[in-house]
């Protein structure tokens, strides 16, 4: 191996000149992951490194000559620099390291669940979770309204509130409402993703009305957690003529069992401004019952109005 010069003469123009030949980098802040290709600009051993990239391993590691193994996934440009200087101080003194990136490498994610096109995709670089789902064709009309992410702990934990770590120590989870991410409400929600990060998009859960209601059914609660009785009598297009809307409850299954409780609504009060309007949680049932009076009333009413019509008729 050829000596080396211990005193570098450092030369601002010669340094920016070789940093302008090298591939443009990526986003400051990105985060150096298996596949990735990096150069480095090392003053004084120009020769060593002119024109090679060095290509970080899956176990994250790279080998860069003078300075051995080095752990570089996880670390951006500027943090791989300061993780070489101290390497490169064995030979030179005072020694400037300039990392830049090359090429992205693999960087692969999951993506499952009620999404148009779940499966495994390749980022490069800087990737926010809304660009995952947009990588992924959006969400289906039936996602719900949380995003679950787990991530390898090489990379730190989920920056989120609710993270939590496996008991093994090797992954973290986390999970993010969906309307923090699509309308942008807060920095929190719509994190940088990492490469083997799985993002699982679970599917709405459903609330139902039946009985004295115009369209009874199913519906989606979509980015909702809960919707309100009123919510879901709208959505059931309102009520039937001879809706008992007085009467009116909500039937809930009960955790861990098979029973299920009634809840007392009165849609009467509540269509009139007043009373509470109690939510609808996954799976709940808002039963209207038919008023037997009423139904009696419309028969009486509908059979008179119908006499008067043939009446007419015979008349003319």
């Amino acid at each position: 191996m050829k000596s080396l010069v211990l005193l570098p003469i450092l030369v601002c123009g010669a340094i920016h000149a070789q940093v302008a030949q090298a591939p443009a980098a990526g986003p400051l802040d990105y985060t150096l992951g298996p596949g990735d290709q990096i150069s480095l600009v090392v003053p004084n051993l120009a020769e060593e490194f002119a024109d090679k990239t060095f290509r970080i391993e899956m176990s994250g590691d790279v080998t860069v000559p003078f300075a051995g193994r080095v752990h570089a996934a996880g670390l951006t440009a500027a943090g791989l620099e300061a993780e070489l200087r101290p390497r490169f101080a064995r030979v030179l003194k005072d020694p400037e390291v300039v990392v830049t990136l090359a090429s992205f490498g693999s960087q692969s994610i999951s993506i499952l669940g009620a999404v148009n096109s779940p499966g495994i995709r390749q980022i490069e670089g800087g990737k926010t979770l809304f660009d995952a789902l947009a990588l992924a064709g959006g969400l289906r009309p039936d996602a719900g309204y949380l995003i679950r992410i787990s991530r390898n702990m090489q990379y730190g934990p989920l920056p989120l509130p609710d993270v939590q770590v496996d008991p093994t120590g090797r992954a973290s989870t986390a999970s993010v409402r969906v309307k923090n991410v699509i309308n942008a409400t807060g920095t929190e929600g719509n994190i940088t993703i990492m490469p083997g990060d799985t993002i699982s998009v679970p599917k709405a859960d459903v609330v139902y009305a039946v009985g004295s209601v115009t369209k009874p059914g199913g519906f989606l609660l979509n980015e909702h957690e809960s919707l309100s009785a009123l919510q879901v009598i709208s959505l059931a297009e309102g009520l039937q003529r001879t809706a008992a809307s007085d009467r009116a409850r909500i039937v809930r299954a009960v955790d861990g069992s098979s029973k299920r409780v009634e809840i007392p609504v009165d849609l009467k009060l509540l269509l009139e401004g007043k009373g509470e309007d109690l939510p609808l949680r996954a799976g709940d049932i808002l039963f209207v019952p038919n008023s037997a009076s009423k139904t009696a009333g419309y028969r009486t009413l509908d059979a008179i109005t119908g006499m008067a019509g043939a009446a007419l008729i015979y008349a003319h």
